[in-house]
């Protein structure tokens, strides 16, 4: 029998790794009982499963087992029968004769079947997380995370990192989301708070002279939770110094790229970029899902001077949705519906016909304004085209979720289009005192040709950040960071920021800068979006083990729950009802 790694003192191999060439083989396992099935009161048939899979032992005689019941099953290596091959089992030409079952643990019949063909309540399954986690899907799901992990650790090693773990209790910080507060029972009335991301900590490893860090970091931001976001999530960050952005995002390249081969079995080719700008005009989002096509056009310049109302507007997008003309009424006045929720005035829509364009605005156009619409990204007979006309963010943003919604394919369908965007704005926006809000963190460098657009015209400047999206789902994001004072002087000044609150809310880090800090750019990306979406996982709570409900709650351990008098009075804390 060959050698086998998984070999304890209590088994010598794993279920499926049992084959025809150990036929004649006394082996060994040990596993949970799958099935059992008895032929009269002289045979019995026992699936037994383990992590790997399942094997069937023949069992001469009653057994006394049921499902569930943890065993230790030693028998001969055997062909099946003919006509009783199962070509469902890797193990479905072999079974194990002649066996003699050891009963290690006896089990109650579980509150739902391990099966995978079967559709659980989801609310069952993480109630009895541990059962469910027996089920193959959650096997290859877990391990396939293990390879994640394992692949990215040994390229950022390949690539000369050094992991270094940071704080997991933390100083508060008034920037970013929400964060997790702990009390200090030893510091009555202070608190530390979990680390939303490593960002600070891993700067000031920089200045330490640590010039390429890594950490699979777990983070944690009380945020409300949806099918991409959990409390705590786990993430693959890096920081280095002397490098560009271009370094920066090749490293992450090179890991991410190597974890997609380990993973899929296939290395996915050169990872190409657009800018933040393209991105919003070509697909409305800066999130692109590049699966498919139904790419934005604009129309503006055709509709500049257009007698149609409804298109009297700054701007004009428009997008093709191939076979679209088949859409029922309803189904329009539901995405007219939808693109009003969104904040536009409405929704025109055009069918491409063998007559031209059915549309109740088709015969307010002229015939440059039909022809436009009829050549947008190649129509033909079948299709339909949307238009919103609003302003320029706007139209975007409409299509762009409504693209979306009419042409994303399923997360585990078609080929995985990785991109890099770059150039994000500097800042967002204006808030209501007055102050301009950083559209990153205020550490983010300003892109070089845009400097001096600061003072003067500060929502034209870009920034040297830069995110990694892959089937439009953001993986993560990064920045070249300010280590010059004067520059971050003069951010600080822009967002509103005193000298005396800088001190307040960054003194360590401003502090650290002052002893010398090197050029230095990173980027942190989340391992649990990128393994849900190589398993083909909608939910990331599929590739977690022990994931909490949409409402925050942990079905299976009760939390979060009360704690006793006594540990309320060690933090000094006491709950006070509102109102109260």
């Amino acid at each position: 029998m060959p050698q086998n790694f998984e070999a304890t003192s209590m088994r010598d191999c794993l279920c499926a790794s049992i084959d025809a060439t150990m036929i004649g083989s006394i082996v060994t396992v040990c596993g949970w009982v799958a099935k059992r099935r008895e032929h009269g009161e002289h045979l019995a048939f026992l699936d037994v499963r383990d992590r790997s899979g399942i094997i069937q032992a023949v069992v001469d005689g009653s057994v006394d087992v049921r499902s569930e019941y943890v065993v230790r099953v030693s028998g001969t290596v055997s062909s099946r029968p003919a006509g009783t091959v199962n070509e469902r089992l890797a193990t479905g030409e072999v079974e194990l004769s002649d066996c003699t079952v050891e009963m290690l643990a006896a089990a109650e019949p579980p509150p739902f079947q391990l099966d995978d063909r079967l559709d659980i309540d989801e609310q069952v399954r993480l109630r009895y997380r541990y059962l469910d986690l027996r089920r193959d899907v959650m096997q290859r799901n877990l391990r396939l995370r293990a390879v994640v992990n394992a692949t990215l650790r040994r390229a950022m090693d390949a690539q000369g990192f050094c992991e270094v773990e940071t704080p997991l209790l933390w100083a508060p910080t008034p920037e970013g989301a929400r964060e997790f507060v702990v009390p200090s029972r030893m510091h009555p009335g202070e608190f530390y708070v979990l680390p939303q991301s490593p960002q600070i900590a891993k700067q000031l490893l920089m200045v330490g002279g640590f010039d390429r860090y890594y950490q699979i970091a777990r983070c944690l931001r009380d945020e409300d939770l949806r099918a991409d976001r959990q409390f705590e999530f786990t993430q693959l960050d890096l920081e280095a110094s002397f490098v560009t952005q271009d370094d920066v995002l090749a490293f992450v390249s090179e890991a991410v790229l190597d974890a997609a081969e380990a993973a899929t079995g296939v290395r996915p080719g050169v990872i190409g970029s657009m800018t933040w700008a393209e991105a919003m005009d070509r697909y409305g989002t800066d999130k692109p899902d590049l699966r498919f096509g139904m790419v934005l056009q604009d129309l503006s310049l055709i509709f500049e001077n257009t007698e149609v109302k409804a298109f009297s507007a700054p701007t004009v997008k428009a997008m093709l949705v191939p076979g679209g003309a088949s859409f029922s009424r309803s189904r329009l006045d539901q995405l007219t519906d939808e693109a009003k929720s969104l904040g536009a005035k409405g929704l025109a829509w055009f069918r491409i016909t063998d007559e031209g364009l059915d549309s109740p605005l088709a015969r307010f156009l002229n015939e440059e304004e039909a022809l436009a619409i009829r050549r947008v990204d190649g129509a033909e007979v079948g299709d339909i085209v949307f238009c919103v006309a609003d302003e320029y963010a706007l139209a975007c943003k409409v299509l762009g979720t409504l693209r979306v919604a009419l042409g994303s394919p399923p997360v585990g369908e078609g080929p995985h289009h990785y991109v890099w965007v770059t150039e994000f704005p500097m800042f967002e926006g204006i808030d209501e005192d007055g102050h301009l809000m950083a559209a990153h963190h205020p550490f983010t460098m300003p892109h070089p040709d845009d400097i001096d657009l600061i003072e003067t015209d500060p929502l034209k400047v870009r920034s040297q950040a830069y995110d990694l999206v892959l089937n439009g789902w953001e993986l993560g994001s990064g920045s070249v960071r300010i280590h010059r004072a004067d520059i971050q002087s003069r951010i600080f000044k822009a967002l509103g920021v005193s000298d005396e609150d800088a001190e307040s809310r960054f003194g360590f880090l401003l502090g650290a800068f002052k002893y010398g800090a090197p050029p230095h750019a990173g980027f942190a990306f989340g391992i649990d979006r990128l393994v849900a979406i190589f398993a083909g996982q909608e939910n990331i709570r599929e590739v977690i083990a022990y994931p909490k409900t949409q409402s925050g709650a942990d079905l299976m351990t009760g939390a979060p729950k009360n704690i006793t008098e006594r540990q309320m009075r060690d933090l000094r804390i006491k709950i006070v009802v509102k109102g109260s």
